[in-house]
């Protein structure tokens, strides 16, 4: 089953501070002003996730066709998610993981 966007937002909105934004003329969250996603609508589409460079190094470089990257991205840590092959769980827990590195510190010490 296909992830959306609603979805996405559904999934990041349960954590403390996160918001839907505009960002670069496209939906994104953004935690307590930083931005942790952003819904690509150029050509090649995905999801941008903010993500530490070791993952993003093991998403792209594994078995999952979901998860990839792009000359633009190369030296950014954000990993692109196509939507239509994203699994729900694993998308849930990287939108986590995204939160925890943008979130600030105050807000990362309430929730480990």
């Amino acid at each position: 089953m296909t992830v959306t966007w609603d979805d996405v937002v559904a999934m990041a909105t349960g954590l403390p501070e996160v918001a839907e934004a505009t960002t670069w003329g496209t939906p994104s969250l953004k935690v307590a002003g930083k931005l942790m996603a952003r819904l690509r609508t150029e050509d090649d589409g995905g999801l941008a996730v903010k993500c530490s460079a070791a993952d993003k190094e093991a998403l792209v470089a594994g078995p999952d066709p979901a998860y990839y990257t792009l000359p633009h991205y190369d030296r950014s840590n954000y990993v692109l998610v196509d939507l239509d092959r994203a699994d729900r769980d694993e998308l849930a827990e990287l939108i986590a993981d995204a939160w925890h590195i943008a979130a600030p510190a105050r807000l990362r010490k309430q929730r480990p």
